[in-house]
């Protein structure tokens, strides 16, 4: 067998067709490589019980522990009996339970003192953590033979446990391990020699050996050490490869016109710009000016002031006589944007029209449910070049629509986008345009380095002058009813002082609502630890229970994705404009909403969002000079995961700090997103968070090769790594980039 092939091997050959089918379906290994590069998640010491007080709910977890007690219960008059066996290892107690025929072989052989490993997941039953029909494996069995095998299964001292399923245990997964093991002798190794030995690395066979079967814990640190900067390596290579080629693409250089319409926006701004926006402003000036295209990440925090320094791009690409497309990822984000840049540029933006200037331009607006008139209009605003700045959502793809000389791309929410929707839109420029991508989530360094590492990155990390700071508090509704009733006293005195207010919901509540839910096979989470599995709160019920109680008296009005977008945007100019106190909305709202009168927000069923995203959410109030008051209501129990989040975003309003938490506690398997490229993760080993120094040394490195060799030909090992890493999907996921 040659040496790439031993890792190409189907599993089903060498493990049998139930247990590959099961990997194949649940875990997503296929090959001997795949099975090779699932790593265990930690090691169990003989000996050494694991901390029962630590297990995390809902998890599918192994432990080993010595049993306490175990009894015999009769149920239902005496026709059904469950067996209770209660373990221990010093830290905490847990509850196992068997029912029906299932009762009898553990009540054999789980007596007090008996020692062994158990798998299943973690619920709670009557407030005690348990494990349902747990699979067991028995660590110190009376019968010889037993005994024996059970330490040939588990030979050396560290045990490890594999991220298992419910089909498949750690320790299947640990003898599946040890029949493709040999295999390791045949990894194609991908770091360079030089590197390789300059950095003092075990080879990799040696390294996958070593972390699948450790002696010591000084094997599992050389291995994982190992592994990490191939993963770290690798990708870097990918992606450095990637900005080479861009390097290598023509472009058309854009550089301002003195005395143009950069200028005369300028003049005409009633503030100066923060050092940062100047600062990044530069950055992306000096881009344009180059005759390769511009791939630059705009990252920000919410209300940093991103539009702005986008749209300064936009204008001196007009100066220069080209044209500048802005992206959005909804209608109403598209209309929003469109308002504010008309209005930030006044008569700047009404090129061609009466009253408009000389020096101006036209900005036209192009989204999907525009009358057919106001489109052709657009559209041809658009191919003789009138209109040099066009907003719009995907509409701005589609075949139809065709530009002058399209200059620039802006993307804003970059997440929102698939690669492909960005890329139609770069092949409608005669050379390839610019590329700004904007994002309101801060991302940690190694993960934008590692996500969008084919783009430079700029970041905003100043709030304009007059932002106010918004305070957060949690609302513990099932705890503490009457703290609810003082967020709604609060709301009501925010308007009594003038001011609006947003009440935001996780779901929508029309039957279309619930009757897409279900074709989508969706269930609605329940909230966390909790008996009660309500579906999450909707704007509709709660706009309704709002208006005829705590909020009676108040100009209500609900804004959500499912209506008609003429009224979507009419009520977002009526609470523009003033002539609405409350707002109870969709997430809708999340991104670039802008009304700086509106001074609180009450964020229903907070624990049904992720962390990155309520921080958006909150960043719509405290735009203005009054201070911001966000609300975080939730019935999760105190101790709960989701309780912690929510205390952690109340705690802070550093979006970088935030994300770094919503990364750790999503334990990030793929930072390449699941969403973006619909491939597996290559990441098992690297942590975004932890391996900071590992990821930017091995992009130092992958820069180093990639200027000397672009294509490879001298590393063909590499290659492979390459090829295996970034199947033909995630290789077009980068190239799009």
């Amino acid at each position: 067998m040659d040496r790439v092939s031993a890792f190409d091997e189907p599993l089903k050959k060498l493990l049998g067709g139930a247990t590959a089918k099961v990997m194949a379906e649940h875990l997503d290994l296929h090959t001997v490589g795949d099975l090779l590069h699932h790593y265990p998640r930690r090691y169990e010491e003989r000996g050494k019980l694991t901390a029962l007080a630590d297990l995390p709910l809902d998890e599918h977890v192994t432990v080993v522990a010595q049993v306490a007690d175990a009894r015999i219960m009769m149920f239902n008059n005496g026709k059904g009996k469950r067996l209770e066996v209660t373990l221990t290892d010093g830290s905490g107690r847990l509850q196992l339970v068997f029912f029906g025929h299932g009762v009898h072989k553990p009540h054999k052989e789980l007596l007090p003192g008996r020692r062994a490993m158990f798998a299943g997941k973690v619920s709670v039953f009557n407030r005690k953590m348990q494990l349902a029909h747990p699979t067991y494996q028995l660590l110190d069995a009376t019968d010889a033979d037993e005994a024996t095998e059970a330490v040939d299964a588990f030979a050396g001292k560290l045990l490890p446990i594999y991220p298992a399923c419910k089909q498949l245990d750690s320790w299947r997964i640990a003898k599946a391990v040890d029949t493709v093991l040999p295999s390791a002798r045949d990894a194609v190794d991908p770091l360079p020699p030089s590197l390789r030995e300059g950095r003092g690395f075990t080879p990799l066979p040696e390294a996958l050996l070593k972390i699948h079967r450790p002696q010591t814990k000084a094997d599992i640190a050389e291995a994982r050490d190992r592994l990490k900067w191939d993963e770290a390596f690798v990708l870097q290579v990918a992606l450095a490869r990637r900005r080479y080629a861009d390097t290598q693409l023509p472009a058309v250089a854009r550089i301002p016109a003195h005395g143009g319409l950069l200028d005369a926006f300028d003049a005409k701004l009633p503030f100066t710009l923060t050092e940062g926006q100047e600062k990044v402003s530069k950055e992306i000036f000096d881009d344009l000016a180059t005759e390769h295209p511009m791939h630059r990440l705009l990252q920000g925090e919410v209300g940093s002031g991103k539009t702005l320094v986008a749209l300064r791009a936009m204008l001196t690409v007009v100066d220069a006589g080209g044209q500048a497309a802005m992206l959005a990822p909804t209608e109403v984000l598209a209309q929003q944007h469109h308002r504010s840049i008309t209005e930030m540029m006044g008569e700047l933006a009404e090129g061609g029209m009466l009253g408009g200037s000389d020096l101006g331009t036209k900005v036209v607006l192009l989204t999907g449910s525009m009358g057919t008139a106001a489109r052709r209009q657009a559209l041809l605003d658009l191919v003789t070049g009138e209109a040099g700045i066009v907003i719009g959502t995907h509409a701005l793809i589609e075949d139809k629509v065709q530009f002058h000389d399209l200059g620039l791309v802006v993307v804003d929410e970059q997440h929102r986008f698939g690669v492909e929707q960005r890329d139609a839109l770069r092949s409608k420029g005669k050379q390839p345009p610019h590329l700004l991508v904007m994002t309101a989530t801060p991302i940690p360094r190694t993960v934008a380095m590692t996500v969008f590492g084919d783009l430079e990155t700029s970041v905003l990390d100043q709030l304009p002058a007059g932002r106010s700071p918004i305070a957060s508090h949690v609302v513990p509704a099932k705890d503490k009813p009457h703290f609810l009733t003082r967020a709604w006293e609060r709301v009501r005195e925010e308007v009594e002082n003038g001011h609006q207010a947003y009440v935001v919901c996780p779901r929508i509540g029309d039957d279309a609502d619930d009757e897409s839910e279900k074709k989508k096979g969706k269930k609605q989470p329940p909230p966390e630890d909790d008996g009660d599995k309500r579906p999450p709160l909707a704007v509709l019920e709660i706009a309704e229970q709002l208006t005829e109680g705590a909020l009676v008296g108040l100009r209500i009005a609900v804004l959500h994705g499912r209506m008609n977008p003429d009224d979507k945007d009419d009520v977002m100019r009526r609470f523009a404009a003033g002539q609405v106190d409350v707002l109870v909305a969709t997430t809708v709202i999340e991104v670039g909403v802008n009304v700086p009168n509106a001074t609180a927000m009450v964020i229903m069923d907070a624990d049904r969002f992720g962390v990155s995203q309520l921080h958006q959410l909150r960043g719509r109030v405290g735009r203005g000079s009054a201070a911001g008051l966000c609300l975080l209501v939730s019935e999760a129990h105190e101790a709960s995961p989701a309780r912690a989040r929510l205390s952690s975003v109340a705690a802070t309003l550093d979006g970088f700090e935030l994300s770094r938490i919503d990364l750790e506690q999503r334990r990030e398997g793929d930072v390449l997103g699941q969403a973006q490229s619909g491939v597996r993760s290559s990441l098992r080993m690297l942590t975004v968070i932890d391996d900071e120094e590992v990821i930017a040394a091995a992009r130092e490195e992958a820069v180093a090769v990639v200027a000397v060799d672009p294509e490879l030909t001298d590393l063909p090992e590499l290659r492979t790594a390459l090829d295996a890493l970034l199947d033909k999907e995630r290789e077009e996921y980068l190239d799009k980039g």
